[in-house]
């Protein structure tokens, strides 16, 4: 059974993937959601959205510019444009964990984006966002925060 940030971590994406295929706010998407929860009362069927998946999207959306050019600087032949949309955002959940969520162990970051590209993207993915994530891992001593 998944851990409460487990499934927090995949309604984020689920969240920043909507927002990045429709080219609207994820902040939109988020209040749209729980929008719909709120609508359909204690009986629905919508679960809730946690605070930690609100907490990624906002910590994403803040820092946004400084975790897409990480990943453009960190990946090996792949722009950040010409990735798959899951794994572009799962990514961009990871370097937001690894940099701004200092309770999170690195481990347990990376752990979780493979499970979630296992989840929700290619067969790929998993091997590709865990290198990538790991790359940025081994130098986030050196960023400018």
């Amino acid at each position: 059974m998944a851990s409460p940030r487990s499934k927090a971590r995949q309604r984020a994406l689920e969240i920043l993937f909507e927002a990045d295929l429709r080219g609207v706010d994820p902040r939109t998407v988020l209040a749209d959601t729980q929008a719909r929860i709120r609508a359909q009362g204690p009986e629905g069927t919508i679960p809730q959205v946690q605070p930690y998946a609100a907490t990624l999207v906002e910590g994403v959306l803040e820092h946004v510019d400084k975790i897409d050019d990480l990943l453009d600087e960190h990946s090996e032949g792949w722009a950040l444009d010409r990735m798959p949309t899951v794994d572009r955002n799962v990514l961009r959940i990871g370097v937001y964990e690894l940099l701004w969520q200092s309770d999170v162990p690195d481990a347990v970051v990376l752990d979780e984006a493979v499970s979630l590209a296992r989840l929700m993207s290619t067969d790929e993915s998993p091997q590709f966002v865990n290198g990538l994530l790991a790359r940025i891992a081994e130098v986030k001593d050196s960023l400018k925060r």
